[in-house]
């Protein structure tokens, strides 16, 4: 693959990369607004269901009215009719029979307000339950994305740290070779100075026992006498 190529494809990677961690953001944010929605609309599912759970209440209250009506006027038709006073007696059975026939009408209330506040209720724990996962996953999607970035952080100072160690550790080695060739060139121009002033030379007279300190007393005396 050529060095274009590579490029190319360096850079598409590079930018579906970032299209993709605008899209992740994107739908998390999303996902946080739905949540958001959702929690409104469960408020006003709770208050829909404060409202039938009212109204379930209130017509209890009327059947169990009506029961106590239907009761008082089945007791009237009875002592109506024991004073013989048929006429009054078919009266209140009369009642009875209305007191009865509202009393099932708002039973049927009752029992439809029943049916709805059960379903709401099932509806809306459900509805919590899963707003509830929903938040979680949210929530470890978003922590996991902190550590994970943290992670990354820290791995790249490393490598930066890395990095800049061994480029130091190439540059102190640049610096002892100089330092060592620097030396050498010092010791080499200080041999060459010795070799142009004859030093060298007389040392090297001195280590073979022909001139100086190195040469014996023997030698030396044998020469004192020598010249009488």
């Amino acid at each position: 693959m050529s060095v274009w190529k590579r490029l190319v494809s360096a850079v598409k990677g590079g930018v579906n990369e970032a299209a993709e961690a605008v899209a992740d953001n994107q739908a998390l944010r999303i996902l946080d607004q739905e949540i958001r929605e959702a929690k409104e609309e469960l408020r006003s599912s709770d208050h829909s269901l404060t409202q039938i759970m009212a109204k379930r209440k209130l017509a209890q209250q009327k059947v169990a009215s009506f029961e106590k009506s239907v009761s008082e006027y089945e007791t009237h038709a009875m002592t109506a009719n024991e004073k013989g006073d048929q006429a009054l007696a078919l009266d209140c059975a009369k009642k009875v029979v209305d007191l009865r026939a509202q009393m099932d009408s708002e039973q049927q209330y009752v029992d439809q307000f029943t049916k709805s506040e059960t379903t709401l209720r099932s509806n809306i724990s459900q509805a919590k339950n899963n707003l509830r996962r929903m938040e979680q996953q949210v929530d470890m999607v978003k922590a996991t994305e902190s550590v994970q970035k943290a992670q990354a952080a820290v791995s790249s100072r490393h490598l930066g740290a890395n990095g800049k160690m061994k480029t130091a550790a190439e540059s102190l080695s640049r610096i002892q070779d100089k330092q060592n060739q620097r030396q050498a060139e010092m010791e080499a121009a200080s041999e060459l100075a010795a070799d142009e002033s004859g030093d060298e030379l007389e040392k090297r007279l001195q280590s073979a026992g022909i001139t100086g300190s190195n040469s014996s007393a023997d030698d030396e005396l044998a020469r004192i006498l020598g010249k009488k």
